[in-house]
């Protein structure tokens, strides 16, 4: 496949380390690249530099010629004083960029909800970052970085990403970069891996699963070369004590296939003994919401809600912005009454929530780390039965990939990666038996939310979670729930099951009628319709243009001094004019409703 990117010795420093050295690379048309790596370890940097957004300390980049750079930083390049709509297509009037079936597709797919006249400035942090990301993909680009884009995004925009990914080019043509930590996300739309660690760059087949897999295999390759340095050492030692070679055997590693890798390992949870010691600790009853609604004035948000919460039970919770999760949550805890039904927790519950604001890190933002652990005197007990182990504070960290060199470092100072960390280790001291996690898994690396996976496999309580993160929410959780119009609704299929309900709810509000019109006798016979009407009138669109300009072209080259004819060809034009305006209208109607 053609080269669109090469970069060649690249050598980057920071002030305290090396990020890479003599690192070289090439991306090529066709190629769908997933890079993943420890927070840290170079990953956006890799970025800007092949994006030749910063400049390596030696090596070099190089782009082709001609090709086009589509590119999502971590930081947004919007302007307040924009609307949306402007910030993503410029000063593209409507009828022209609605008519590019791309540039629709990402504006209806990313921003469907928003109002496209609002000020940029007026906009959450968020919302800025989708229309960052519209933004890039309205553009044709041969190349699109992405750094972290599905930061902010709820499930159904990751889901409709992945597909507009994966569609945007034909085969061989384009390329994707693409840093992220969503793991299903890295599984759908990258063909190859590249791992960031130890200042190279190390490229794998396949997306996430099939990385993991090899990873796996180069890590059991390494101990068997170790292994075997060992056995040599001694044998060389045992020679030298008996003077003469002894007979043996090397042993012999037969590499299968990628499934005798796991194909020993126990299943990922013990959730019959997780579920007995849930018992032990809980009681037989946690939380029950009974016939629970909760109203905001005259809007009501959750709706005849029952739930009885079982010990040990493992839910993952799903909704869009604005469903009624934070008021579930809410009920769960004990932070918020219902204004109907009634919630009855166990006399033993003790609830604590991994919110996302990590207000429990507050008194402690000056403290260096370990200042912070050595006021910590409890210890918080990993796995189960025999397999049972006593961790301090300082060990739980480094379980959780802290290295000793950061625990000098002030709270405040910490990556937000690392203070996700010293907030769970906080929640957790605390004992609880029920625990919520809200968006547990931003500011968290892949390896680290394999680590906190790990951990909440052993956990023995019940766990609710509220996630974006659609890998991490079926990794972690054994049911999923949905909010959908203020009711909860039980998912035996999961998150495949709660994208075909908001389909067809999106549809079902598509098709409904006020009240005095006709219900249409067919959706698919309507929409073949009105397609057929929208693709009339942007021919009747293009042809008044090419009208229109020859008409301002006549207005100039007529007589001046001939005040009737030009009073004639300005009336023309008028017409002209009021009918392209009539007709944009009737497009944005159609379009809109389609």
């Amino acid at each position: 496949m053609p080269n669109l990117i090469s970069a060649d010795g690249l050598h980057l420093d920071y002030p305290t380390t090396t990020v890479f050295d003599s690192v070289s690379l090439g991306v090529n048309e066709g190629d769908r690249i997933g890079i993943v790596g420890r927070n840290g370890d170079g990953k956006s940097s890799l970025l800007e530099l092949l994006t030749q957004r910063r400049e390596p300390d030696a090596g070099q980049v190089t782009v082709r010629r001609g090709t086009r750079l589509g590119v999502l930083d971590q930081r947004d390049d919007l302007h307040d004083e924009d609307t949306v709509i402007q910030a993503v297509v410029g000063d593209v009037p409507d009828h022209v960029w609605a008519a590019d079936p791309k540039v629709r597709d990402v504006v209806n797919g990313l921003l469907g909800d928003f109002d496209r006249q609002a000020l940029v400035g007026a906009l959450s942090g968020g919302q800025r970052r989708r229309v960052a990301l519209a933004k890039v993909l309205a553009q044709q680009a041969d190349v699109i970085a992405l750094d972290e884009p599905t930061n902010h995004l709820d499930l159904e925009a990751i889901t409709w990403l992945a597909g507009h990914l994966k569609q945007r080019w034909t085969p061989g043509s384009g390329a994707l970069l693409v840093v992220t930590h969503d793991r299903w996300f890295l599984d759908e739309v990258s063909e190859t891996t590249w791992e960031v660690h130890d200042q190279i760059v190390e490229p794998f087949d396949g997306g996430y699963a099939a990385y993991i897999m090899q990873r796996v295999e180069r890590d059991r390759q390494a101990a068997a070369h170790e292994e075997r340095r060992q056995n040599l050492a001694r044998k060389e030692l045992a020679w030298l004590g008996r003077g003469a070679p002894a007979r043996s055997s090397k042993p012999k590693f037969h590499v299968e296939a990628a499934k005798a890798l796991i194909a020993d390992e126990p299943p990922v949870r013990d959730s019959v003994s997780l579920q007995s010691l849930a018992i032990s600790r809980l009681g037989k009853q946690v939380v029950d919401l009974l016939g629970v609604s909760v109203s905001y004035g005259d809007h009501e948000v959750l709706h005849d809600v029952q739930w009885l919460i079982a010990p040990g039970e493992r839910t993952g919770i799903l909704g869009v912005n604005g469903a009624g999760k934070s008021t579930l949550l809410s009920l769960i805890n004990g932070t918020l009454k219902p204004t109907s039904g009634r919630v009855r927790r166990g006399a033993t519950v003790k609830v604590a929530t991994l919110t996302q604001q990590m207000t429990e890190l507050t008194e402690f933002q000056d403290e260096p780390v370990q200042e912070m652990l050595a006021g910590l005197h409890a210890s918080y007990t990993v796995g189960t039965g025999s397999k049972a182990q006593e961790l301090t504070p300082a060990q739980f960290l480094e379980q959780m990939g802290f290295a000793s060199g950061q625990l000098d470092i002030p709270v405040k100072d910490l990556s937000g990666g690392q203070q996700r960390r010293l907030q769970l280790l906080l929640v957790l001291l605390g004992q609880p038996n029920v625990l919520i996690l809200d968006e547990p898994t931003n500011d968290l690396d892949t390896d680290m939310l394999t680590a906190l996976e790990d951990l909440l496999d052993s956990w023995a309580g019940t766990l609710i979670v509220v996630s974006h993160d659609r890998y991490f929410l079926e990794r972690v959780t054994d049911q999923q729930y949905s909010i959908l119009d203020g009711r909860l609704r039980h998912l035996p299929n999961g998150v495949y099951e709660y994208l075909a309900l908001r389909h067809q709810q999106q549809e079902n509000a598509q098709v409904s009628r006020p009240a005095g019109l006709p219900k249409a006798e067919s959706t698919s016979a309507n929409d073949r319709a009105a397609r057929k009407e929208l693709a009339a009138i942007e021919r009747k669109l293009k042809k008044l243009a090419t009208k229109i300009d020859a008409q301002q072209v006549a207005m100039a080259e007529h007589d001046q001094s001939d005040y009737q004819g030009i009073a004639e060809q300005a009336a023309t034009l008028k017409a002209l004019q009021t009918e392209n305006e009539q007709l944009e209208d009737q497009w944005l109607v159609l379009s809109e409703n389609l």
